[in-house]
């Protein structure tokens, strides 16, 4: 088939990768002049396969009153006149149950756990990508014994899903990350999973792109989908400049663009944008950095060695669609990098990026089929898109070819 791609950020690509792998003739369409340019540039760097539990939790709506009245807090909300925003709220707050978090980790750990035989797999066997790629381990700090203590009380459940983890003291986190030594006095503990990765996305992208230049895989950039239109026959078109884009198949990769694509065609999609920050330090020889994949569990921010770099990320503003950044979560990321890693690089000459993460009430992506024939979603994956993005790439190419795939095809469906 002629398969048609609509976004070249990490989904997109990975798509591109599994339909050229199983035949089909593949063109991958985007709006910027080169591949991975909107929110998989500068994303976390960690690939966290068993840190994917969602936002949406039974003991997330208590925090949510004194995160939103401070200026750095991890989520920050700004309400607005659109019908879409309050809809995504009032669907997350729904989605705030033991019964529902539990049910969207164990589908989203499935995921997970997929895409990183996935990855895996991939790293061997296409040796020419170069993409900072380390089989890292990561290292999940709590500085409040409190909530070290209900971490630990997780391990024998984690257990039960498949991860394997391990609780340690402060001494045990700084003979594990020698950077945090300065941190000993105030770390309760940390819990270690030695199964995470870290890996610069937007590298990977660029990478993959070139592999799939090598294998027959068109791109036409800077080239904008004006809309998704039905035809008489029921099947869907997409229109660019005013011309109908040739396919047999159409995959919808576009991220938070998504939902604007689909509205005219009659389609819901429940995904509405958290704007994320990441600052990228560069290192020095003599540079005190982590090597270990880091996440300030009280702060919500991770910390990833890509190479010669340092990658920090986080927040989530519920805030619209604006890519303006706000230089007040910046100079938070700023002020916890330089109290957590004071020696890790040139502070000065950190480079800033946001991005609209792609976010769906409950925290799973969206998979599989529309009510048209030839119409295909891979969308929504929030912050896991990197971590996701193989699995959720490999279910697809299945499901568009009638392959039994390795998880339940209604899991990530469309629904309503």
């Amino acid at each position: 088939m002629e398969i048609l791609i609509l976004g070249a950020g990490v989904i997109g690509l990975s798509s591109a990768y599994y339909l050229r792998r199983a035949g089909h003739h593949v063109t991958v369409v985007d709006r910027n002049a080169a591949v991975a340019h909107e929110t998989s540039y500068g994303n976390g760097g960690q690939l966290s396969y068993s840190y994917v539990a969602p936002l949406a939790g039974p003991g997330v709506l208590s925090k949510l009153p004194g995160w939103l009245c401070r200026g750095d807090s991890p989520v920050r909300f700004r309400p607005s006149a659109s019908l879409d925003q309050w809809r995504w709220c009032a669907e997350f707050v729904r989605a705030c149950t033991q019964a529902q978090s539990d049910r969207t980790t164990r589908q989203l750990l499935a995921l997970s756990f997929l895409s990183r035989t996935l990855m895996h797999q991939m790293v061997r066997d296409e040796p020419s990508l170069d993409f900072n790629y380390v089989r890292s381990g990561k290292l999940v700090l709590h500085r409040d014994a409190h909530a070290f203590d209900a971490a630990t009380a997780l391990l024998e459940f984690q257990r039960t899903l498949g991860c394997e983890q391990q609780a340690f003291d402060a001494n045990a986190c700084v003979k594990l990350e020698p950077s945090l030594e300065h941190l000993r006095d105030r770390l309760a503990g940390g819990i270690y999973t030695e199964s995470e990765d870290t890996a610069d996305c937007y590298r990977f992208c660029r990478s993959l792109e070139a592999l799939l230049v090598e294998r027959g895989v068109q791109f036409r950039l800077r080239t904008n989908i004006d809309a998704l239109h039905r035809t008489a026959d029921g099947r869907v078109v997409a229109q660019s400049g005013g011309k109908p884009l040739a396919a047999d198949c159409i995959v919808l990769a576009a991220g938070a663009a998504s939902p604007r694509l689909l509205k005219p065609l009659g389609i819901r999609a429940p995904i509405y944008p958290l704007k994320g920050y990441s600052l990228t330090i560069p290192t020095r020889a003599t540079s005190i950095a982590p090597r270990l994949s880091v996440t300030d569990f009280s702060r919500k921010i991770v910390y990833a060695r890509l190479g010669d770099r340092l990658r920090v990320a986080g927040m989530a503003d519920l805030t619209g669609y604006s890519l303006t950044p706000d230089p007040r979560r910046l100079a938070t990321l700023r002020k916890e990098t330089a109290e957590m890693f004071p020696h890790a690089g040139d502070h000065s000459a950190a480079v800033e990026w946001t991005g609209l993460r792609p976010t769906t009430p409950r925290g799973t992506p969206i998979l599989g089929p529309t009510p048209y024939p030839n119409l295909w979603l891979n969308v929504g994956h929030g912050a896991l898109g990197f971590t996701l993005a193989t699995g959720s790439a490999q279910l697809l190419a299945d499901w568009i070819d009638g392959r039994d795939g390795q998880i339940d095809r209604g899991t990530f469906a469309l629904h309503g």
